[in-house]
């Protein structure tokens, strides 16, 4: 069972997989490269930093 690439949706190659192509590959990167993607985490406190006192 083939998986469809991410970016156009055509069935992934072995050479490329997830993606179709080198092209879909490049397209991918380049989303990744100028920030449309994103992977979220926690927000900075900067009112209120992490404790780095460990002697509780």
């Amino acid at each position: 069972m083939s998986s469809a690439c991410p970016i156009c949706g055509k069935p992934a190659q072995d050479a490329t997989r997830p993606f179709c192509s080198k092209r879909c590959a490049d397209v991918d990167l380049q989303r990744w490269l100028s920030d449309r993607y994103v992977v979220p985490g926690a927000q900075d406190d900067e009112e209120n930093p992490p404790s780095t006192d460990f002697d509780n």
